[in-house]
């Protein structure tokens, strides 16, 4: 059984990661280079999952800060002003955290969600199964009819105002950017604070996106993203991947033996100091 040692580990992770004070990101063309080379990450570090940030990348290994002056936070404006662009796609997307996409690979996490056909239909059919709360379906609805909304004319659109239905409201805009059929595409200065994100339905914004998804099979997909995930991380178990990308078992066991098969990755590697066993990139092993 191969052995890959954590220093070895973590000094990958410190060159993929960005963490050495040499690397740190200064520039937003840098952002978007950093992006492209990892192909997804997080905006900000995500507790108990191990993945690149932004954050991270440009801030060093600390938490998030709170002041809003701290220097790190310059990812904010960075974030905003590439909004709807095509340097990066940016929604809530991994266990519905924001994230940042290379635009290349959005068509392979689009090939992997419930958009099978049309986007006036889809939501229809899934609703129809119980797969769609009836919030999401009205936020969904509200935009699909009335074009690109800000998130104060969203809440009056779908009639979820009140205060009580925060959360359901939330809940359903997250849903909905995880599936791959809202997407922010601009900030606006609406609602009390001044700042507020429109929202438009993904399929509309950036048509290349499903087009490219109707040629790419599932299990493609899915070895696709797993090939950037493991350049990232460098080594990971089963249910690391589960519990990222939210994929069944059986899927996850198909897109690694594939994988493994071609030579990228080393299976039932041990990990000095962890438990279990790990798939392990085979240039690290």
């Amino acid at each position: 059984m191969p052995t890959l040692s954590e220093k070895t580990l973590l000094t990958y992770r410190a060159q993929t990661f960005r963490t050495l004070p040499g690397q740190r990101i200064t520039r937003r063309e840098g952002a978007v280079e950093f992006v492209n080379q990892r192909g997804f990450v997080y905006f900000w570090p995500i507790k108990d999952i191990t993945l690149p940030s932004l954050w991270v990348a440009v801030a060093g290994d600390r938490p998030v800060a709170d002041q809003h002056d701290d220097p790190g936070h310059v990812t904010w404006g960075w974030k905003d002003a590439l909004l709807g662009g095509r340097e990066w796609y940016y929604a809530k997307v991994l266990r519905k955290k924001a994230t940042m996409i290379a635009m290349h690979l959005a068509p392979c996490f689009y090939a992997l969600s419930e958009n099978y056909g049309e986007p006036e239909e889809d939501y229809l059919t899934l609703y129809e199964q119980g797969r769609l709360t009836q919030e999401a379906k009205a936020v969904y609805e509200a935009v699909l009819d009335n074009g690109p909304l800000d998130t104060i004319a969203l809440r009056k659109a779908a009639r979820l105002t009140s205060h009580e239905s925060d959360a359901r409201f939330n809940k359903a805009l997250a849903d909905l950017q995880a599936d791959f059929k809202l997407v922010p595409v601009a900030v606006a200065q609406a609602g009390a604070w001044r700042y507020a994100f429109v929202y438009d339905i993904v399929a509309r914004h950036y048509p290349e996106i499903p087009e490219k998804a109707r040629l790419i099979s599932d299990n493609a997909a899915r070895e696709e993203l797993l090939k950037p995930y493991f350049h990232a991380v460098g080594a990971a178990r089963t249910s690391d991947i589960i519990k990222l990308f939210h994929w069944r078992a059986a899927q996850v066991e198909r897109a690694v033996r594939e994988l493994v098969a071609s030579g990228f990755i080393q299976e039932s590697v041990t990990l000095e100091n962890q438990p279990g066993e790990w798939l392990g990139l085979a240039e690290l092993v």
